[in-house]
């Protein structure tokens, strides 16, 4: 594991990329970086997988595979754009019905645009909140998804506590994130492409490199696969199990709540 990764122990509470800032600064820090570049989110995540993100996208939904019935429930956090709650909504035949939480109002803001122009209205629902303090009953939802989300979240722990809360016996918990690369020459690969050309990219593209260098940091800073399931695991779900995605460049988190 890198040495520079956080453990299952925490560090990521004041951690913003490399950086370590004061405790409750982080999460304003993160904000301003999605209030930036709101609008390129897409274009974010490509430049961050080369793409690969819409297939370990179609992938979460996949192994979530919500059922084609009316009354499910989806709570996508971190989600603000719509892009997995619209996925899941599509891949159960237009009868689930998505709840997309998000702490920023700019990523809200294209989530209700898309979701007018998708003609969801009414099966998305968007909330502006803080995951972890979910405005929502215990036993609320049958699903919690969050994507490239959860490593934002200053305190983990806490977010995870609040997904086992709102969801119902049963419910399901997964979770898509950057995460460590397994293979040697790959990692080295990866790592020369996210530190060096991604910023670059970002300031020609986007006109602004330093969200970009954050986002890359944030990534390196991490817990690998095995330190985040124990995290999952301490917050009472059960049947924790990941899959590991493009030699673990990204790894699928799942858990129960039995």
């Amino acid at each position: 594991m890198s040495e520079q990764r956080t453990t299952a122990a925490g560090g990521m509470e004041t951690s913003y990329g490399f950086k370590d800032v004061g405790a409750g600064d982080k999460q304003t820090l993160v904000n301003d970086v999605f209030h930036r570049v709101a609008g390129r989110y897409d274009l974010m995540n490509d430049l961050m997988s080369g793409g690969l993100h819409r297939l370990w996208k179609d992938a979460l939904v996949s192994w979530l595979n919500p059922p084609k019935r009316p009354g499910w429930k989806v709570l996508d956090v971190a989600g603000g754009t719509g892009d997995i709650a619209f996925r899941i909504i599509d891949a159960s035949h237009g009868n689930a019905h998505a709840t997309v939480l998000d702490i920023n109002g700019s990523m809200l803001a294209v989530g209700r645009e898309r979701a007018a122009k998708r003609g969801l209205e009414a099966n998305t629902d968007f909330v502006e909140a803080n995951a972890e303090e979910l405005p929502f009953a215990d036993e609320t939802f049958d699903a919690y998804t969050i994507a490239f989300g959860i490593r934002n979240v200053p305190r983990i722990e806490v977010a995870l506590s609040e997904a086992f809360r709102v969801l119902k016996p049963g419910g399901r918990f997964l979770c898509l994130e950057f995460s460590e690369v397994e293979m040697p020459l790959l990692d080295r690969v990866y790592e020369a492409w996210s530190f060096n050309a991604i910023p670059r990219i970002g300031q020609i593209v986007a006109g602004d490199g330093e969200p970009y260098a954050y986002l890359v940091e944030s990534i390196r800073k991490f817990p690998n696969q095995a330190n985040f399931a124990s995290m999952i695991g301490r917050a009472r779900f059960d049947r924790v199990t990941w899959r590991n995605y493009s030699g673990g460049i990204a790894a699928l988190h799942s858990g129960s709540k039995l």
